[in-house]
């Protein structure tokens, strides 16, 4: 089971627990995740399911690859970070 955390900017703007869930990737852990709550979907995926652009995910440490179908592994023992991206010059 990963643990997913999020920052706390997200926490100003919806209910989002940290939580553990089950998943062998990263599109599984995040759908068992939204099931149990659905308005936290939203500000992390757009429409067509992708990581939203202002929105950066990180599996053990490591800036996901696959910003699209969200294939990137998760291990029993992972943890998901959460955070708004920032950007700009």
């Amino acid at each position: 089971m990963a643990e997913v955390v999020f920052a706390k900017a997200f926490r100003r703007h919806v209910d989002c627990p940290d939580a553990t869930v089950p998943g062998g990737t990263l599109s599984e852990v995040l759908a068992r995740y939204f099931e149990c709550r659905p308005s936290v979907r939203g500000y992390v995926l757009d429409e067509a399911g992708a990581v939203r652009k202002h929105v950066a995910l990180f599996v053990d440490g490591d800036l996901i690859g696959d910003r699209t179908t969200l294939t990137d592994p998760v291990g029993a023992h992972s943890t998901i970070h959460v955070f708004q991206a920032l950007s700009g010059g």
